[in-house]
């Protein structure tokens, strides 16, 4: 599992240290019940320092020095295909909102470092705006794979072609719009996940303010009427949504969806109320009855505009 470490100071301020922390302990969580190899990247000296500080010693966790602007690995790494090539996109700082030095070279050294052939794709795509079930079944949100702002002039047969030949994608699933206030344009990752072939989870609202309440639902309802590339009908699971999580100026896109699946446990992002993220954790327990269901804070993390799924890019062994 690659992972990336909060590296630089002017990005992340005064919740440096705390998302250096939140990112260590999910480190150990990944290497330890997880039993994840897990390789941190970090970029500069005194971001590797702060990573030894608190993970030296630690089995299962290898720092790596990288050149990268920010730890969204998940968007700006690459993604493993089953034929053993890494497949490569271009970024674009989510539509040229935070173009950050370092960020788009991020999938060629991931590729490098893992020994997998780079296929460099000439489009742009962000991991976070799909999820897949493995067997060809593509979930995203039209709000941001269809945005102006990646790929100009794409409709969704222009869209389906290229995760069709990049991919291996069978059939694309099409959601509407993301969470409010997600500076993705609406990543499919903080709103709805494969948890198993044929069964899908989404949020249902937690308390009268969440903010998404009414999307959720929508979510449910339209995932409900989908069949994937099988032919067979979705199977839709809901998961507690932190309800209402502040942010600069609004709601926060806070989602226990961005949970990470690893080899032996699924870690899920916590917020600030805890007896949604109990139920969140039970939930998750439920649709992972062979993993170790485990929640850790993300709160720093979030401040930044993601959590776990987003920091986080699998390799296969």
């Amino acid at each position: 599992m690659w992972l990336g470490f909060p590296s630089h100071a002017d990005l992340w301020r005064e919740d440096l240290d705390l998302a250096q922390d939140e990112v260590a302990a999910l480190a150990r969580a990944l290497a330890g019940p997880g039993e994840e190899r897990v390789r941190l990247m970090v970029c500069g000296d005194e971001a590797e320092a702060a990573a030894r500080k608190r993970l030296d010693g630690v089995a299962g966790v290898e720092i790596v020095r990288a050149l990268f602007g920010d730890i969204w690995l998940r968007d700006t790494g690459p993604i493993f295909r089953g034929d053993g090539q890494a497949a490569g996109f271009r970024f674009n700082g989510w539509g040229g909102k935070y173009e950050l030095e370092g960020d788009d070279q991020v999938a060629a050294q991931i590729a490098a470092a893992s020994g997998a052939p780079l296929l460099a794709n000439d489009f742009v795509l962000e991991g976070g705006a799909i999820d897949h079930d493995g067997l060809g079944t593509v979930l995203t949100t039209a709000q941001c794979l269809l945005n102006p702002n990646r790929n100009p002039g794409w409709t969704r047969e222009a869209a389906e072609a290229a995760l069709a030949e990049s991919l291996g994608a069978r059939k694309v699933l099409w959601l509407g719009d993301g969470l409010r206030n997600d500076h993705t344009d609406g990543h499919v990752d903080n709103l709805a996940r494969f948890v198993a072939p044929g069964v899908v989870v989404c949020p249902i609202a937690w308390g009268k303010a969440d903010p998404n309440a009414p999307l959720y639902d929508q979510t449910a309802r339209d995932l409900a009427a989908m069949t994937d590339a099988r032919g067979g009908q979705l199977q839709v699971m809901r998961l507690p949504s932190p309800g209402w999580i502040d942010g600069d100026g609004g709601p926060a896109p806070a989602s226990h969806m961005n949970f990470i699946i690893a080899n032996e446990a699924v870690i899920v992002p916590l917020y600030d109320d805890g007896r949604a993220g109990a139920f969140a954790i039970d939930a998750v327990q439920s649709l992972f009855p062979e993993r170790k269901a485990i929640g850790l804070p993300s709160t720093a993390i979030l401040t930044g505009g993601g959590s776990f799924h987003c920091i986080t890019q699998q390799e296969p062994a």
